[in-house]
């Protein structure tokens, strides 16, 4: 889950790492009153979960409280790529002489945290790692043991800062990385990390993102924050097909069916099982396929369930036909999402042998799941033909194969 701006710089500011006095707000009014306490110019900015704020007009910069009312007041009717604000931060306008970058991001091929740094700070680090290479210094770290300073140490001085400058900045990488690992994120940043004129740093934006799963051993902090259980934190706001896909997984405990994510394709999918539905996302993509969603199904739905998410994917405008695939893993029933997926056919009036592109769920009762499909004429496929194949041939149906 992704924090807010002024969450993420209460994470950083618990953490030991300097922050500016800044004030969180969602009243024009007391954000004059920040800018006041403050005393003196003030950046404004929208608080939204979403990036491009200052191109959209959501980052102002104020001389005075008056001028800073006024901002808040623009920003906070301002909605940025579907995103309304949640309030806005007041900020000092810092002056500073350098400012760099600092984060920490989960690396899923190492399965370690990894380190990155640079002097050059303020601008997207994939800029910097592009154009100035030796500016760009990494190092992953263990997330059992404890991160000791002379890492931090190897990462900076690699990118040429020594000094004053070097000592100051390890214990505040020490504790971005600490603070990492404890709180289970994917992603700590902060951007930019300014150097101001007597030597200190402080942290003038920072970027948080914890993991799902772990939002139960940090309920405390959450709360502190002000996070509800209800808040998924997206990157976007969900559509209506996939607020109606949630709505068919609500419909009973069992299984899971309709968990879904909007895309413009024709290829509708009712894919799953065991890191299968990312497999077969990937593979309808790879044949020159063009999905109309990405979606989980498993753990035996009921057939009511497995119809309700085929009718939800078969009634999105576009689609041309359904792709049904899982892999081998599935212990889902191959009779019950036979069963859901030509009822949804019948009950939309649609033939199911068109329809339905291919049907390849290998698993339990999957004698009966095939005898159902012969029935209605719809191609099959056993766990002789690979996740790949059948997505090649769902995508050749359709008549985009590569």
């Amino acid at each position: 889950m992704r924090f807010f701006e002024y969450e993420a710089r209460e994470i950083v500011k618990r953490a030991g790492i300097p922050v500016t006095d800044y004030g969180f707000t969602t009243d024009a009014q007391e954000a004059k009153e920040i800018a006041a306490r403050i005393g003196g110019p003030t950046v404004i900015k929208s608080q939204v979960l979403s990036g491009g704020r200052m191109k959209a007009g959501g980052v102002k910069f104020a001389d005075t409280p008056e001028e800073a009312e006024a901002h808040a007041k623009d920003i906070l009717a301002l909605e940025i790529n579907g995103h309304v604000p949640r309030g806005v931060l007041v900020d000092p306008r810092a002056e500073f002489e350098q400012e760099y970058y600092a984060g920490v991001v989960w690396d899923g091929i190492r399965k370690k945290p990894v380190m990155i740094f640079s002097p050059v700070g303020g601008i997207d680090i994939e800029q910097v790692a592009e154009e100035q290479p030796d500016k760009v210094g990494r190092r992953h770290f263990s997330n059992i043991l404890p991160f000791g300073d002379f890492e931090a140490k190897e990462v900076i001085a690699s990118t040429g800062v020594t000094g004053s400058a070097l000592n100051r900045l390890v214990p505040i990488l020490t504790r971005l990385a600490k603070l990492f690992v404890e709180n289970d994120m994917t992603l700590a940043e902060i951007n930019p990390l300014a150097r101001l004129a007597d030597g200190s740093f402080v942290a003038l934006d920072a970027h948080m993102d914890m993991e799902n799963e772990a939002r139960g051993r940090h309920k405390a902090l959450l709360k502190d924050l002000g996070v509800g259980d209800d808040e998924t934190r997206e990157a976007r706001e969900p559509t209506a097909f996939e607020l109606a896909g949630e709505a068919v997984d609500s419909q009973d405990h069992r299984g899971v069916a309709g968990n879904v994510t909007e895309f413009n394709g024709n290829l509708g999918l009712v894919i799953g099982a065991g890191g299968g539905s990312l497999t077969l996302f990937d593979a309808v993509r790879k044949y020159g396929g063009d999905p109309a969603n990405y979606c989980e199904i498993g753990g035996n739905p009921s057939v009511s369930k497995a119809k309700g998410l085929a009718k939800l994917v078969l009634s999105k405008p576009g689609v041309d036909k359904i792709a049904v695939m899982m892999s081998i893993v599935s212990n889902t029933r191959v009779d019950i999402v036979a069963r859901g997926v030509i009822a949804a056919c019948l009950e939309l009036g649609m033939d199911p042998a068109e329809k339905i592109a291919i049907f390849r769920i290998p698993g339990a009762w999957e004698e009966e799941g095939f005898k159902i499909l012969e029935r209605y004429g719809v191609e099959y496929a056993d766990r002789s033909v690979s996740m790949h194949e059948a997505a090649r041939r769902a995508v050749e149906k359709i008549g985009a194969a590569s």
